[in-house]
Formats: C-alpha cells, structure tokens, sequence
C-alpha cells in the first residue's frame, strides 16, 4: 500500500522562459458532464430571446442562480434527443433518457442481460487520451442505483442508474462514496471487511498521505511566492475534504454500523454533491484525468430533500398534471440543483491554471435528457455550457437553436476541441454552430 499526492500545475515546471502563450498551450483542456433526472420546470428556465445568439440578459426563477457567472456560461436552446424517444418501444421515457444522453443511441428494451445503449462520448474521449492521464474516465454520482432488474416499463435499472458507457453492453456505474473516490485518488481503496484489520490498514494509509503531504510541503523553500500559495490551497483543499469524509463517517457511525467507505456518504444533498465537485476540482487541477461525469441524482429519482423543506419524492411531484403546488416543489428542487452547480462554478473559477483559472480550461456540460418531466419531453432540453473551454468557446450568451438540432452536435464540438477526431457520430447532423469566437 501507499498513498501519491499529484501536484497541481506550478510555474516552476515550466521552462524559465516559458511565455503566458507557452503557458496557455500546456494547460489541458476538461470537459465533465453534470446530469440532473426527472426534467425541469422549463418556462421557469429558459431566457427570453428570438433564434440565434443574444446577450445573456435577464434570467428567470431556477436559472437566475447563474446570474454571477452570466460571463461563464452558455444557455443553449432548442437541443434534442431524439435517440430518448419511444421509436415505437412505448414507455420508459426514463431509462432512455439516461441511457441516451451520452451514448446519442437509442437503448434496446430490456431488463435482462443483453442490454445495449451505445460508447458515450465521455468514453470515446477517455479512449483516446488514454496514457495522457493517470485515469481515462472519472464516474461520479450522488444517489445510489441499482444496476439489474425492471425499474422503467420493461427498461433496465442499468439504462437509468448509468450515464457513462464503456461499451454499448457495458455501463460504467457512477461511484457515490466520496471516500472511494478520495482513495482511488489519493491511496489505495480496499474492501476490507474485518472493522479492526479496516481500521489499522486506514490508519497505516493516513500516516503515508501525511508523509506524502510533508514532502510536498518541503517542496516550499524552491518556490517563487505565487507558487507557494497555489500548493498551500491545494494541500489545504485535499486535507479539508478528507476532514470532511471523515465527519460523515463520524456522524453516520453514531446512527447505525455501516462499512466504510460506504459510511462517507454524507445525508445532506449539498454536502455530498459538495465533496465530489471539490474531488473534481483536485482530478483536473492535478490533471489525474480529463473527463468526468456526474449523475447528480438517477432518472425516476425517489429522493426527497428535507433541507429545503421537501419531503415528497422527486420524481412523482414531476407528475404533478398541473397541480400548482406540486409544480412549486418541483420548482424548488430545480433551484436546489442548480446553486449545487453554482458551487461548482465557484469552486473552479477560484483555481488558477495556466494563464488563467480552471473554468476557462474546462467544458462543463449542465442539462438533462427530459425538459418537462411532466410530459417526457425529449426536445427543446436544458442545458448550459461553462467554461471557455481554452478560449474556444464564447459566453455570456443565450443561443437558440433551431427546433429539433441534435444535442450529439454539441458533443461533437466538444469532442473537436478535446482534439479527439470523430467525423459523425449518433444521430449527429454536424458541428454545434455559434459556440467559438468566431462561430
């Protein structure tokens, strides 16, 4: 066993006469994935504005979170996924939401084992970086799912628990337990049953990152004051969240005996979504990988959330037929969601890297596969692209597309500025126009 703690990018690795054009040509483009189920309150998301792209003005109830961040983000407009319809397969909106979103692949109705969606585009880049990265992929979630069994008229749990797939039969289930994720990261995860062997061995496992942690402090004496600052935030920021997993152990063994790593998933909504933006954060900043995706909650959601005074299930307050009060909650819930992503926002404009932060280095995609949940709608779909994606992408826009232009185009953009060649892929019919610069 041992524990290696990557370092963020410091000026002292690059050459002594590295320009800032140097600087912004080293530092790797990201791009992630953030999912949210059941659809949205969609006349109480979308800006105003008439076809083509428009100043970010006024933003209604749930977007208006993103206010601050106006000059980061990209609203997009009119975007479907047609692969999430029925085809002739009638219900299970849900699974094939999920399973279509970034697999652009309409999933084949089953429940047994001969499932079958699509590559989704996160894999398709992680293939290709392979090497470049201590991991291809990150798979990040914040509610449990099961992979088997019948859970969307004849669709498997596998089809609405999974956003990522490895192969077209091979989903890549998100990891929930920030412990895991933190000791894949930065240790060596173990499934070690025995509480006391469990215990000496994350012991053992703490003093090596605490050695880890010490050399890189020692690293301090050779460093120009900019680069002391940016490891003493980072160093700060990994110990922080293992502070952080810590407590929700504490707190979750005081209630009921459970094994760890499991026992690190915090009951507070935010704080959970919380830890895994900020193992995010380290996984990029470190460059340990490129791509990530995050299934903040799965399609059919049961969950409630008592922080906001919400005890209903998400998914059935989205049927609500109208009923204004069951609207108003589903309404809550939107804006919960989404100052989870603001934090997010926060959290990466405040890092630098490069010759700028790691928001302007990355794409970060905001959306679902359903607009109205009510309905199941698979056109017109929610969805915001952060970032500057290295200078390649213009925001501080709404940009409306015409009704029915494929969301796979978006992704083929963003696969092109990840410098992974794809011509054509899902029902793709071309580039995403209006995202550059110059588009």
């Amino acid at each position: 066993m041992g524990a290696a703690v990557a370092l963020p990018f410091l000026d002292a690795m690059y050459p002594a006469f590295a320009s800032q054009a140097i600087k912004k040509a080293l530092a790797p483009n990201r791009m992630a994935f953030l999912y949210v189920p059941n659809g949205i309150v969609m006349e109480d998301w979308t800006p105003t504005g008439a076809p083509g792209s428009s100043p970010l003005g006024e933003l209604p109830r749930i977007s208006r979170a993103l206010a601050p961040f106006r000059n980061d983000v990209l609203m997009l407009t009119g975007l479907t996924s047609d692969a999430g319809r029925e085809h002739g397969d009638g219900g299970g909106d849900h699974a094939r939401a999920g399973a279509a979103y970034l697999t652009s692949a309409h999933p084949r109705k089953t429940y047994g084992k001969d499932i079958k969606a699509g590559i989704s585009m996160d894999q398709i880049a992680a293939r290709h970086l392979e090497g470049q990265t201590r991991f291809g992929s990150l798979e990040l979630g914040c509610e449990e799912g099961i992979q088997g069994g019948n859970c969307d008229n004849g669709y498997s749990c596998a089809y609405s628990n999974s956003l990522s797939w490895r192969t077209e039969n091979t989903p890549n289930p998100p990891e929930i337990r920030p412990r895991a994720v933190f000791e894949r990261m930065f240790g060596v995860a173990d499934d070690e049953k025995d509480p006391a062997r469990r215990q000496r061995m994350g012991s053992y496992r703490r003093s090596i990152l605490d050695l880890a942690l010490g050399e890189a402090q020692s690293l301090k004496t050779s460093l120009g004051g900019d680069d002391k600052r940016k490891l003493d935030e980072y160093l700060y920021a990994v110990r922080d969240i293992e502070k952080r997993i810590q407590s929700a152990e504490e707190q979750n063994a005081e209630r009921v005996a459970v094994d760890a790593p499991s026992a690190s998933v915090p009951d507070d909504f935010a704080e959970h979504s919380g830890l895994m933006f900020d193992l995010m954060a380290l996984a990029f900043q470190t460059d340990m990988t490129r791509v990530i995706t995050v299934l903040l909650a799965i399609e059919q959601s049961p969950r409630n959330y008592p922080e906001i005074s919400i005890t209903e299930g998400h998914h059935g307050l989205t049927h609500h037929q109208g009923d204004k009060a069951k609207i108003e909650k589903v309404t809550q819930i939107n804006e919960y969601h989404i100052k989870q992503f603001v934090y997010l926002l926060e959290k990466f404009k405040s890092i630098r890297d490069g010759d700028g932060t790691l928001l302007d280095n990355s794409m970060i995609v905001y959306g679902s596969g359903l607009a109205d949940g009510n309905q199941h709608q698979h056109h017109n779909l929610p969805a915001v692209l952060a970032g500057r994606g290295r200078g390649a992408i213009r925001p501080g826009r709404h940009i409306r597309y015409a009704d029915e232009t494929p969301m796979a185009n978006l992704f083929l953009s963003m696969l092109d500025q990840m410098s992974v060649p794809v011509d054509t892929w899902g029902d793709s019919s071309g580039r995403l126009t209006g995202l550059s610069e110059i588009g």
